[in-house]
Order: C-alpha cells, then sequence, then structure tokens
C-alpha cells in the first residue's frame, strides 16, 4: 500500500503524523511511504532521517493525496486540502467532526473513508489514540494557566504556589478524565487548591484514592459549579464526551460570578468546547476576553509542543497504521472493532452516531 504523511498546514502546528521509525516499519514490510518534504521539521525530524528510513520524499501536499491510498496525518483536514481527498482513499487522523458542521460535510462530499482517532476504542472501552494527547493537554494547560494568570498577560497576577503568608491559586477543573487528572497532579505539583468536578463516583472515588492532599473532588451539579466559579482564579475545561460536541458548562451568565482576571482554559474546545463564550483560538493569538475574563481555546494545544506530542502520538498509531497498510483499510476495518469504532465517515455516509445526531444528518451503521 502507498501511505501518505503530508505537512500539516494548520496554523502554528508543528507536530507530523509520523516518525522515521515508522516509516521503516512499513517499508520493511512491503509498502511505499511517501513524506512531504519539510512534514518533520516542526519535530525535529529533518527530511534525511526519513529517506533513511526507506521513504520517498514529495514536494507538495498535492502529490501525496494524489497518490496515497492510505493518508495520515494528526489535525482534521483544513479547507485547502478538501479537494485533494477523494473516493477510494482513507485518511486516519484527529477528525473531531462534531464541532465543524463545514469539515464533516466536506469529508460526505468527498466520498473518502475517514478514520478518527479520537473515536478508536480498545477492548477495555479505552480511547488509546486520544490519550496521549490528552496527558499532553492537560499537563499544558496549568503551565498556560499559570502564565495568563500574570498581570501583563490580563491575568489576575496570581502565582499558582502563593508564598507563605499568602495563599495559592484556587483552580477548578470541569471533568476528571485523562485532561483533568494530568492538569490536577501538574497544579498539585506547584501547591495550588485544586477541585476537579466530576459526575462518575467511580472514577471520583478513583482520583480521591491517587491524588495528592491538595486535590479535593467534588460532584459536579450546577450548584457546585457556581460555587467554584465564585474561587476560582483558574478554570480547566476538560470534559469529553467521544465523538460528540462538548456539553457547556459554563454559560455567558455564569462569567459574571468569576474574579476580574480568572483565566478559563478551555482544553475541550476541539469538541466545540464546554464554556458557551469558548471560541477556537490559535497559539499566535491564543487568548481573548469576555466579561473580564481570559479565555485560552487554543485548539491544537500539542502542536506547541511538537516533538514531545509527536513521538507520543506515533508511539500509539504505528499498530493500527500498518494493521490498515497490511491488511488493506476495508479489511482491516472488517476484522477489527476498534478500526470500526473509529470509522466517521465512509463513502459519503455518517457512521458515527454521536456526529450525525449532533448535525441531524443521516447515520448509517
Amino acid at each position: 500500500m502507498i501511505v501518505g504523511v503530508p505537512r500539516e498546514i494548520k496554523e502554528d502546528e508543528y507536530r507530523v503524523a509520523m516518525t522515521p521509525a515508522g516509516v521503516e516499519e512499513l517499508v520493511s514490510r512491503g509498502n511505499r511511504v511517501l513524506v512531504q518534504a519539510g512534514a518533520g521539521l516542526g519535530s525535529g525530524i529533518d527530511d534525511e532521517s526519513y529517506q533513511q528510513a526507506g521513504a520517498e520524499l514529495v514536494q507538495t501536499g498535492q502529490e501525496v493525496f494524489e497518490q496515497a491510498a492510505l493518508v495520515i496525518k494528526v489535525k482534521e483536514p483544513q479547507r485547502p486540502e478538501f479537494p485533494l481527498i477523494r473516493r477510494g482513499q482513507a485518511v486516519f487522523t484527529y477528525f473531531h467532526l462534531a464541532a465543524d458542521r463545514g469539515l464533516t460535510q466536506a469529508m460526505i462530499d468527498s466520498g473518502a473513508t475517514c478514520l478518527a482517532y479520537e473515536a478508536l476504542r480498545d477492548a477495555q472501552g479505552r480511547l488509546p489514540l486520544l490519550t496521549p494527547m490528552s496527558e499532553v493537554a492537560g499537563r499544558m494547560s496549568i503551565q498556560e494557566g499559570a502564565k495568563y494568570l500574570e498581570k501583563p498577560q490580563m491575568g489576575r497576577g496570581i502565582l499558582l504556589g502563593g508564598v507563605p503568608g499568602v495563599p495559592p491559586a484556587h483552580i477548578t477543573i470541569l471533568g476528571g478524565g485523562v485532561v483533568g487528572a494530568n492538569a490536577a497532579r501538574i497544579a498539585a505539583g506547584f501547591r495550588a487548591d485544586v477541585n476537579i468536578l466530576d459526575v462518575n463516583l467511580e472514577r471520583m472515588r478513583y482520583l480521591d484514592d491517587v491524588m495528592p492532599p491538595n486535590v479535593n473532588v467534588i460532584y459536579s451539579d450546577r450548584y457546585n459549579v457556581r460555587e467554584q466559579l465564585k474561587r476560582a482564579d483558574l478554570v480547566i475545561g476538560s470534559v469529553l464526551i467521544p465523538g460528540a460536541k462538548a456539553p457547556y458548562l459554563v454559560s455567558k451568565e455564569d462569567l459574571k460570578l468569576m474574579k476580574p482576571g480568572s483565566v478559563i482554559i478551555d482544553v475541550a474546545i476541539d469538541q466545540g468546547g464546554c464554556v458557551e463564550t469558548s471560541r477556537p483560538t490559535t497559539h499566535r493569538n491564543p487568548t481573548y476576553i469576555v466579561d473580564e475574563v481570559v479565555h485560552y481555546c487554543v485548539t491544537n494545544m500539542p502542536g506547541a509542543v511538537g516533538r514531545t506530542s509527536t513521538f507520543a502520538l506515533c508511539n500509539v498509531t504505528l499498530p493500527w497504521v500498518v494493521q490498515l497498510a497490511q491488511q488493506g483499510v476495508e479489511a482491516a476495518i472488517g476484522a477489527s472493532k476498534p478500526l470500526r469504532e473509529s470509522l466517521n465517515v465512509h463513502q459519503g455516509n455518517i457512521t458515527n452516531e454521536a456526529v450525525a445526531k449532533t448535525f441531524g444528518f443521516p447515520y448509517v451503521a
């Protein structure tokens, strides 16, 4: 099979979908791998490393899409890439279709097979291709929150850990999944006052057992959310409903409860955001202010730490890429329940029920 790796064109995206080790693995099994020149530079991987591993370099993304039966990406296709995707081709990447009606329609119109990293579930029901980027985003959320709480960044001028005689920052984390747990651990290390809100009691019991003493676990209901917003210096939005748009846990009206200069990091923005006033931002222009509250809503947070993120992502995606390349896309999907779970669009039909419901489109099982 011809496997293609284009350079990511989303603004400030520095990850790449395959490392030289992945190229070597695929080539050794008889596949051809096309890598667009410069695709790995943002992650510190030069073209020569890919060539030494057996990749064939091409100069443009168009060449990758024209030749490859299976295209491996990191972020969802961007508008200039829409017309390059064709029927009979498979694209394996983070799609987050429920957050973007235009992208969803474009993928339906393409007739391609769209396999979403974020929808692939393993035998234990986990999301193994989402987990490493959620770990990165969760950890990053605290360092970004710390930065934007500084007064020059329009924040409150709060040091996360405080100092003797001055209390630490109060951090509220909405959602106790992978993002939330990683954010809590980093925040706890700063000696902040941390509260995680969740609705899953078993998960809450687990977090209560494993978290440091300065992390509290609270049941998430409207009353507790509002009470936390009153106290919070930093709010981390980390709610996930796999495949579906994130629910709003913080309304525009709720912002009036928050302190001037407090900060919201909405990690859920890839799935539409869990704060009503959230809108996608970029690393180049990451924040804006609504009702004196700083909003950070970068849709590709892990892209800023490209090298760490690339290797973490490729460690988990490669076995599935190999399976698709060796068996063929259709056969691999038929033989693998996790790959079937990842299938979002196939030959003009939406095959993910949550995405179909989000937009009122027909769902084809």
